[in-house]
């Protein structure tokens, strides 16, 4: 399997959920901003036409696109794992947070406040609204460990989106202590700190290299 992927990207998700099930994975970075793969100088845009990641491609040379459904996919193809679940109301809960992390979260907050040619009234507007989301998130994490009753991939995405606070001054989230708690924890975790190191060390490769081709 090939997991096409930015450092600190929303693919860490991904990355999370592979060392979690010990799957053997190649990892194939893509400079954001070329679109290149890093590793063969190909164009990223020949395997994903919207040159996003995450993209996987199967051991079969299958092309999956959209974290959902490949964090869902990397659950089904290593259940032993246990970053799934069962079909009925336990699959339906973790789309539910799937959805809920890369709709309300990802693309519904943090894709503006992470954007610095956004005007300053956008950012307000969008934290505005995404109060809400993140009170909601705050009160259903209060005395759980994880979104479902055991660590999931929901939990890898939420935890990689939550990790780009770093980056969002805006959002302090000792305003919301069971998120900044459910945070902490999601940081000790060995898979997470494992991909957290690897990825911060490629990120600062790539601000460097950017600041070298400007």
């Amino acid at each position: 399997m090939d997991l096409y992927f930015s450092p600190l990207a929303c693919s860490m998700a991904t990355r999370i959920a592979l060392y979690e099930a010990g799957a053997d994975a190649r990892y194939l970075e893509v400079d954001p901003k070329s679109k290149k793969v890093l590793q063969d100088n190909s164009d990223f845009r020949s395997v994903n036409p919207l040159g996003l990641v995450p993209t996987i491609s199967t051991d079969d040379g299958l092309v999956l696109t959209e974290n959902a459904a490949i964090l869902q996919y990397v659950a089904d193809r290593f259940p032993n794992a246990g970053i799934g679940t069962d079909a009925g109301i336990e699959r339906s809960r973790l789309q539910q947070w799937l959805c809920f992390v890369g709709t309300e979260l990802h693309k519904g907050l943090f894709v503006t406040l992470l954007d610095r040619k956004a005007p300053a009234d956008v950012h307000a507007y969008t934290l505005a609204k995404g109060i809400s989301r993140l009170d909601y998130l705050n009160s259903y994490l209060d005395g759980r460990e994880f979104l479902l009753d055991h660590f999931s991939v929901a939990d890898a995405y939420l935890g990689t989106v939550l990790n780009w606070t770093m980056a969002t001054p805006p959002i302090d989230l000792k305003k919301w202590p069971a998120i900044n708690d459910y945070l902490a924890r999601f940081k000790t975790r060995p898979s997470v700190m494992k991909a957290l190191a690897e990825e911060f060390e490629l990120y600062k490769a790539e601000i460097a290299r950017h600041k070298a081709a400007a």
